[in-house]
Formats: structure tokens, sequence, C-alpha cells
């Protein structure tokens, strides 16, 4: 079966190297980004040399249901039908304490890291579901490390978004395995990207590197290659499982 696989946030980090990967593995794939059409459409010209088949981007704000309606529209009709759903959009604030985050920054991170993701599963479902005429398919759901830690005086919402990611994954693993539909996370832990720069800190990554077991934060690439194994069919029999990339964290 052909693998064709929609990646959400794969203008840069975890989801550009993640589509890198499977354009080398021959996915045909759609590039999904927010507001970085420049960096999206650079990935999908360098993905289709290193081999995809198709690789077209496409704008929209996920935690908005009218565009992720619109989004899988397109794959529907530019792609063959859909086999793979990489979940990795998300986004942090600036680090702070709960007590002095506002309620329009609270709701914005789990609109975009909550319901932003269970759209786009909700619709994968929809074309992938044997149950509803599909030929199954896999969900991979980006979750974080920072469930574990809390990111207490960090950012606590971030983290709460991502349990969030966790139950949904366990959930949905459950509802949909009967279905021919795998649903699994990757749970990264300080991994090198320009996350860090969105919180205020541009340099964590080098800065708290050191302080883990391994040494030193993830490259996005090790990352891609743990979403990669869940997507193949190498990882045929794990459903509900939920993978740390963490370096020992």
């Amino acid at each position: 079966m052909k693998q064709v696989t929609l990646i959400t946030g794969a203008s840069q980090g975890i989801g550009a190297a993640t589509a890198r990967l499977l354009a080398r593995q021959g996915h045909a794939l759609l590039i999904h980004y927010a507001h970085q059409a420049d960096a999206a459409q650079a990935v999908a010209d360098e993905c289709r040399q290193l081999g995809a088949p198709l690789a077209i981007i496409a704008q929209a704000d996920v935690a908005d249901e009218n565009q992720v309606l619109n989004l899988f529209a397109m794959v529907d009709k530019s792609l063959p039908p859909l086999t793979g759903l990489v979940n990795n959009a998300g986004i942090v604030d600036k680090t702070a304490p709960l007590a002095d985050m506002s309620a329009a920054r609270m709701q914005r991170m789990l609109n975009v890291n909550v319901l932003g993701p269970m759209l786009c599963a909700r619709e994968a479902v929809k074309r992938m579901s044997t149950r509803l005429g599909g030929q199954g398919g896999v969900i991979v759901n980006v979750s974080s490390s920072a469930v574990r830690t809390g990111s207490p005086n960090l950012y606590v919402d971030y983290a709460a978004s991502k349990g969030a990611i966790d139950v949904l994954t366990n959930g949905l693993s459950k509802e949909v395995a009967p279905e021919g539909v795998r649903v699994v996370a990757v749970r990264p832990g300080i991994t090198d990207t320009g996350i860090h720069a969105t919180g205020g800190e541009p340099d964590r990554a080098a800065r708290l590197g050191p302080s883990l077991p391994m040494g030193r934060a993830a490259r996005a690439d090790e990352v891609a290659e743990a979403i990669a194994w869940l997507l193949s069919e190498k990882a045929s029999y794990t459903a509900g499982a939920i993978l740390d990339v963490t370096g020992g964290r």
C-alpha cells in the first residue's frame, strides 16, 4: 500500500525532520504549516529531491475546525488515500509560573495543542477506518516529556496540554484498533529545535543538554526516526504505546 502521510507543523524542527526521513522512505507527503510558507515550501522541495513521489504544502490553523476540514479536503483532492497522520503541530509560550498566565494564553495553548490534534485525528480516522470504508492507517501523536516533569515555573499549561495528548493516544488507540488504525505517540525530551526560542530561551537545549543522562539534547532527526518506525509495518503490532525519546531523562 502506498504510504501517504500528513505531517502537521512540518515547516521546521521535528516535523521537518520527519518529512525528510519519510521522503527517503518513499512516502507521499502533505506538509502542513501555520505561518512559514517559504520554510514549508523549502521542506517540500527537499522532500521531492529525497524521493517523495509527491510533496505538497498547505496552511491551516489546526485550532480552527473549518481550516482543518479544508486541510484534509486538500489531502483528498491532491494525494492518494491517506495512510498516516503525524500530529506534530504545537506551541509553547514565554516561560512563566501559572499564577502569571492569562486565560487567553491558556485557551490558545489548549486550542492548538489539544483541540487541534483531536480534530486532525478525527478526520484521519474518518478516512482510514476500515469500518468507514478505509484501508487502515497510523496516527502518531507527538507528546512531550513535560508530561512527567510538569514543567513547573516554565509552562505548566504546555505540560498539561501534552498530558491530554497521552490520554487521547490511550483512549483512541483502543477505540480504533479494531478498525485497522494504530494510534501511538512519541514523547520527546529536550530537543534542539527552534521551539525554545518561542519560550524565550533559545539556548535551552545547549544549556540543559549536559545535565541529561546522555549528556546532550536530542536532535530532531533522532525523534523523527522513532516516528518513522511507529508509522512503519515494523511496528504493526504496536498500538496505544507512548515511546519516550528522552536520552534517559
